[in-house]
């Protein structure tokens, strides 16, 4: 058995040897020598061979007493009379051995007995060697006796030799039997636990509802089969996981190694590589794709060596990917539902606070700050294009020294919003270089999305959120910007919709000034808070024949006319106001009779000179204090009607004090 595994005879023998009887099982003996029922049919003749060889060996070495004689050389053949192995004198006469041996050989064949063969110098004796249940040759044993006269004691000598050897190969034939049977009954086991294994692993990985979590149960399931094996994941989407073998598969520029892993992601199929270590050792490489339903998501990449795997493990590696996958796309799968559920959640919620203002100010404001909390950035800043100047304003920002700047429509990341209407995700701003942006220079951030602000159809401008970390935002935020930007613009729409229907419910519509009802609460609450105001009631002198003479298009052409010297004789903090008719009201916060009389007599001066057709005012003025008896709208209205009632009865055109 110098050179010949066990395993060289299994390949060469036929092993589906017949077993006793069903009956015999009853037997108590029966059961004891079970082996013994065995036997080898005529089918199992030609791979007997290896066998043949290893019990002739076997057989010298039990039967010294025969196989040393002096003088005596043993040989063993097959079934069909081939020498096998042999200890013959390589001194005799090679024509003569063959042809005497082969005679031997044949006779015992033919009459299924031991015969004797004389030669010159001695005898040839063979006996053949039977099975079991049938008494069929399946081998030869004889030799030649140098000097020795034919005997029938020479003759029962090569019999008890046949019957020796015939023991020794039963022996090997019985422990080559129970060597299978153990390694059939180790191999199910094996194939037992591996089914037991992949049964809890599929149990186990559909109970995951978390991506993390599917991917650390493959991991720790391989390892626990295979912890000689290094195993990988190579994931074709950015996955964040604290994991360090979990890793971002390079489909463009990558290294040569990592080639077979793209092929298996491309392909969907495992793929596997037989590579030579450094040490001389035989390692298996193999990758194996992680599939859903819907798509690839990565790959697996183990390495191992090859004595530490079966083929049979690498079925079992593909299932457990396979069940990885389907595991992998549910909890994905959910944990996406979840997202969107708590967007809709988060929208709707955002929608509800951002409708309970109708200021831009606080729109914008909560919008910067809700912006913020939601995506965790670090800086927000929403900008507006002023329609009056066509320029971007930075209505709400958290850096200060942004705060309110102006740029053109062409700068920046807002700028490039702004042409394209399209929204922007920003992994690298230093590797980026095409853009130059204050917001990004001087709070040093590299990260940054940003989404137009869309208001009736049409860009009013961008919201841009940007962070002081390479790739901190996902293309989920990128994604769910969007969506809160379209609802931010919609909130931005009602506001200004509000403030244009409040202006124009505040403003009188031919003049531009504000109306009587907005002067009069205006002065209520200035009265509340302030210690002291003045104001001016200006009446055009007889408007009614202006408009007898001229018309009434030119009458109200006059009236703007003297509104517009109104608007450019006050302060801004003043209030202008249609008192009805021809009447105007000029309300000065904080300011006395004196100072009212100055602004009185600029407008009078200045609507009898700019004028056309040329027309005269009388003014009124009134003043109220916060030590007053009574402070009241109406009081302040009453004495300043009465001062314009005392310049009309005095001549027009001039300025009375109440």
């Amino acid at each position: 058995m110098a050179k010949q595994s066990r395993d060289d005879l299994k390949s060469e023998m036929h092993t589906d040897f017949s077993l006793p009887p069903i009956h015999m099982w009853g037997d108590y003996e029966a059961q004891m020598n079970w082996l013994e029922q065995l036997d080898i049919t005529a089918y199992d003749f030609p791979y007997t061979e290896p066998l043949l060889k290893v019990s002739y060996d076997d057989w010298k070495k039990h039967a010294t007493d025969l196989s040393e004689l002096d003088g005596v050389s043993w040989f063993i053949t097959n079934h069909i009379g081939e020498v096998l192995s042999s200890d013959l004198d390589p001194e005799l006469a090679l024509e003569e051995v063959a042809q005497l041996s082969r005679e031997a050989i044949n006779k015992c064949l033919d009459l299924q007995s031991s015969v004797i063969v004389k030669s010159t110098q001695g005898i040839w004796l063979a006996s053949p060697v039977v099975t079991r249940e049938h008494s069929e040759t399946f081998a030869v044993i004889g030799c030649y006796m140098n000097g020795i006269e034919a005997s029938s004691v020479a003759q029962m000598l090569v019999r008890a030799a046949a019957q020796h050897f015939r023991s020794c190969f039963y022996k090997k034939f019985e422990t080559l039997f129970v060597s299978d049977l153990l390694n059939i009954q180790k191999q199910a086991k094996r194939e037992e636990h591996r089914r037991s294994m992949l049964f809890q692993v599929v149990q186990k990985l559909h109970d995951k509802i978390d991506v993390d979590s599917v991917i650390t149960e493959v991991f720790e399931r391989i390892e626990e089969m295979y912890p000689e094996g290094k195993l990988e994941l190579l994931m074709s989407q950015d996955h964040p996981s604290r994991n360090p073998r979990v890793k971002s598969l390079q489909l463009q520029g990558q290294e040569p190694e990592d080639y077979m892993c793209v092929r298996a992601f491309m392909e969907g199929r495992m793929l596997r590589k037989d590579n030579i270590s450094d040490t001389g050792e035989t390692l298996i490489e193999i990758a194996v794709p992680l599939i859903g339903k819907q798509s690839v998501y990565g790959v697996f990449h183990m390495i191992i060596l090859q004595e530490g795997i079966e083929e049979i493990d690498l079925q079992l590696i593909g299932m457990l990917a396979d069940t990885a996958g389907t595991a992998f796309e549910n909890a994905k799968l959910y944990e996406q539902s979840n997202i969107l559920i708590s967007e809709l959640r988060l929208i709707n919620e955002l929608t509800k606070r951002l409708n309970q203002s109708l200021k831009l100010k606080e729109v914008f404001k909560f919008a910067n700050e809700e912006l913020l909390s939601i995506f965790n950035a670090e800086f927000c800043c929403i900008t507006q294009i002023d329609e009056e100047s066509d320029i971007f304003e930075i209505v709400s920002c958290n850096v200060p020294s942004l705060s309110r700047e102006i740029f053109p429509k062409d700068y920046g990341f807002a700028g490039l919003v702004f042409s394209t209407r399209e929204p922007i995700i920003l992994s690298d701003y230093k590797a980026y270089g095409n853009v130059t942006s204050r917001l990004m220079d001087e709070t040093d951030s590299r990260s940054m999305i940003a989404a137009p602000l869309i208001v009736r159809g049409e860009v009013n401008g961008a919201i841009i959120l940007a962070h002081r970390s390479q790739r901190f935002f996902s293309y989920e935020n990128y994604k769910l910007l969007q969506v809160l930007a379209s609802h931010i613009g919609l909130a931005i729409a009602n506001a200004s919709l509000h403030a244009e229907v409040r202006k124009m419910a505040n403003r009188d519509m031919l003049t531009g000034l504000y109306a009587r009802h907005y002067l009069d609460d205006a002065i209520q609450n200035f009265q509340k808070s302030d210690v002291n105001g003045s104001l001016i009631i200006v009446d055009i002198d007889q408007f009614k024949q202006v408009n007898d003479t001229f018309g009434h298009q030119i009458g109200d052409k006059i009236l703007k006319q003297v509104c517009a010297i109104v608007r450019g004789a006050i302060r801004k903090s003043d209030v202008p106001a249609r008192w009805g008719g021809e009447e105007l009201a000029i309300y000065l916060p904080g300011a006395d009779v004196d100072k009212g009389y100055q602004i009185a007599e600029n407008i009078r001066r200045r609507v009898g000179m700019e004028t056309e057709p040329h027309v005269t005012v009388s003014c009124g003025i009134a003043e109220w204090k916060h030590e007053d008896d009574r402070v009241s709208v109406e009081t302040l209205f009453y004495q300043a009607d009465m001062a314009l009632y005392r310049a009309k009865n005095n001549g027009r055109d001039q300025t009375q004090i109440g």
